[in-house]
């Protein structure tokens, strides 16, 4: 256990150091207006002075490891157009807290009511709760899902008597947008959750659960759930932090001031610095949402990580 998990944190680095080389190479290749907020109005010898303070007329080793170097300290560079002068970690930290909560909320409405659903479509599969699931799981993944967001904005105010100005403060105003954003996860995890729980109900241990006299209803939960669930697993932490980031669609929607639609933004006003940092977080994100989701596999599993262990011997 403790020898796979030292080579998956190590794998998880490495991809992290891979990916931010990568992107910052790119970006050093970008126009050099990205660095400068009135870069139309500046001389060259200022263009020429502000990049030297910048460390940008220095080889690009050198660049890179002072980049890491910054990174390790926790600087990751200062906004010159988004926000001018201002610390990238600053600006992160105002909307990434926002955005949390709102992931939170939508991955936690989506694991209590996508798991029983699962659950409940492959207990009573063919009958009526199974027809009702698959007619709710086949609509959210064939209709746009800007459009079930339109009328649940549309409709959802009135009922809930919102404005269309989302206010933070106010909790009723976090329904809709928490209910928009656990849809699509709701289906995911029903669907999957059902399949895997049909395919276990044909294993040889469930044919002897049953001569045993155990109940139906014992051995679907206690034995068929668990195993089922071993495989899903892994998706959850990937789609939690990828739901803590926050949906582009959705906070511009109700103008809610997360981390939501900030990396279109400064790549549209060429702020390198901005897309660097989120670009971090983002691979951060991945990276860790791959990582937690083999380490709830294993926790789930153990045997995952032996039949590991001798393959690789």
């Amino acid at each position: 256990m403790v020898k796979y998990l030292g080579k998956r944190i190590a794998r998880s680095f490495l991809t992290l150091a891979i990916i931010l080389t990568v992107v910052f190479c790119l970006l050093r290749f970008m126009p050099i207006e990205g660095y400068f907020q009135n870069f139309d109005k500046m001389t060259p010898q200022q263009i020429q002075v502000g990049l030297k303070e910048m460390g940008l007329t220095d080889p690009l080793p050198i660049q890179i490891l002072h980049f890491f170097n910054d990174l390790l300290h926790g600087d990751l560079g200062v906004s010159r157009i988004y926000r001018a002068n201002v610390p990238v970690t600053d600006i992160l930290a105002d909307k990434l807290p926002v955005s949390i909560k709102l992931g939170v909320w939508s991955m936690i409405v989506s694991l209590l009511v996508g798991l029983p659903l699962g659950a409940l479509m492959a207990r009573y599969q063919y009958r009526f709760i199974d027809r009702i699931g698959t007619l709710f799981i086949v609509c959210i993944q064939a209709v746009p899902a800007a459009v079930y967001f339109l009328y649940i904005q549309l409709y959802g105010t009135g009922i809930l008597n919102v404005g269309l100005l989302f206010q933070m403060d106010e909790p009723e105003y976090w329904i809709l947008p928490v209910i928009s954003m656990s849809l699509g996860n709701i289906a995911f995890y029903g669907m999957w959750l059902r399949r895997y729980m049909v395919d276990e109900m044909n294993r040889d241990y469930v044919k002897l659960a049953k001569a045993k006299g155990m109940s139906e209803g014992g051995i679907m939960f206690k034995h068929i759930f668990r195993n089922a669930f071993v495989p899903l697993v892994q998706y959850i932490p990937t789609a939690f932090l990828n739901t803590v980031i926050g949906s582009i669609y959705i906070e511009s929607l109700y103008s809610i001031p997360g981390m939501g639609g900030l990396l279109v933004t400064v790549i549209k006003k060429h702020d390198n610095a901005m897309v660097q940092g989120i670009v971090l977080l983002y691979a951060c994100v991945g990276v860790l949402g791959l990582l937690f989701g083999d380490l709830l596999m294993v926790i789930l599993d153990p045997r995952i990580s032996l039949g590991r262990k001798e393959g690789d011997r």
